[in-house]
């Protein structure tokens, strides 16, 4: 069986900076909306340590950096006492297991309203553009969204030192790292896309400026926990919330060259072909570069099987692979693809319900592994 695994790309063991990985598959962060309050749940043990395995890696669902940050209904905060403490049980049960488990951090920026937000003030973000309503997941409700306040110059220290907060509440609740959550529209991504900041401070502009804010708040992370203990999280080929850049090849790569001068463990990308409802988006672009330029850790994302995935490790075009709807309808998704065993499938219906069980913590395992 050794031999077997061991020819698996994807279960090939890794060394990321100080962690050993005993394989390549990693849960993707993946928001659930079960933390009532922002509190995260005792649900959420049952949750996560179903899907840990002895050396996998694991990154958390998105958690506010603050009172500001939040978008959507019921997601983890981790900027209070009362947040650290219930993510320890979450955290400790990961590590019994032998997980290793990063805590993704991020602020929506402008993809909230102000009933998300404290007083009911306007959401903040890199400019006064506003967010057109957006259809949710589940085709039927709309998310509707305020106009935006663009942040002061003077103001942004303060958001940079949120994240750092956050990260260093992460490591008091147990976690082994952060990732920054730079993708898909929020509030980093909304600095660094040219579709949306239109500052004519030093935090707009050119690419430097327009990457400045993502890096002050890796430098700042970076210094706060060490480097070895940060992640970020980027997709400069998305569009989702509006968020189109007009070179996003060279986004990345600005990114990725950036990145290395502060040493962080990884710089996790989503691939520039995205999975809609049953389908693949194809795109031409790729992000090899990127992972050329990178000299860490890389973990590719975007819509990844099992076999595009060992094809991936196998050529060399990443070190890691995150999988989200795969892994949240199948807890022990490394050995089923160990063993080559068939997968659940996903019901999309239930990925963002309060429920703390239907369709969180009731996908069946392999019978082999009960």
């Amino acid at each position: 069986m050794a031999d077997k695994v061991f020819q698996i790309p994807l279960m090939t063991p890794y060394k990321m900076g100080n962690f050993e990985l005993s394989h390549r598959v990693v849960l993707a962060p993946l928001t659930r909306q079960r933390s009532y309050g922002n509190v995260p749940q005792p649900h959420a043990i049952l949750y996560y340590s179903q899907r840990t395995s002895k050396g996998g890696l694991l990154i958390s669902e998105a958690t506010g950096v603050s009172d500001t940050a939040q978008g959507y209904p019921e997601t983890p905060g981790i900027w209070t006492k009362e947040h650290v403490e219930a993510w320890k049980p979450i955290v400790d049960a990961v590590h019994a297991k032998g997980g290793i488990f990063f805590c993704q951090i991020w602020h929506v920026g402008r993809v909230s309203n102000t009933g998300f937000q404290p007083n009911g003030q306007a959401p903040i973000s890199s400019s006064d553009k506003e967010l057109t309503p957006q259809v949710r997941s589940n085709g039927i409700d709309v998310a509707q969204f305020s106009p935006p306040r663009k942040l002061r110059t003077e103001e942004i220290p303060v958001i940079v030192n949120d994240f750092r907060l956050a990260a260093k509440n992460a490591m008091e609740a147990g976690f082994d790292g952060v990732e920054i959550h730079g993708a898909h529209g929020y509030l980093i991504d909304q600095f660094m896309k040219d579709e949306i900041n239109d500052r004519t401070d030093k935090y707009g502009g050119s690419l430097e400026n327009r990457c400045r804010f993502a890096l002050e708040i890796v430098e700042a992370i970076a210094d706060e926990i060490g480097a070895e203990k940060v992640g970020i999280r980027l997709s400069p080929f998305a569009n989702y919330m509006q968020s189109g850049d007009s070179d996003p090849k060279a986004l990345g790569l600005y990114m990725a060259k950036s990145l290395n001068a502060y040493k962080i463990a990884y710089c996790h990308m989503v691939e520039p072909r995205m999975k809609t409802v049953g389908e693949k988006v194809e795109c031409p672009d790729s992000l090899v570069p990127m992972r050329k330029a990178f000299n860490g850790t890389f973990i590719s994302a975007g819509g990844y099987d099992m076999e595009e995935g060992n094809k991936a490790v196998a050529e060399n075009r990443t070190d890691l692979v995150a999988y989200g709807r795969l892994f949240l309808a199948n807890p022990d998704l490394p050995k089923r693809f160990e063993l080559n065993a068939p997968l659940n499938k996903y019901n999309r219906e239930t990925f963002y319900i309060p429920d703390p069980v239907i369709g969180y913590t009731d996908y069946p395992f392999l019978e082999t592994t009960v």
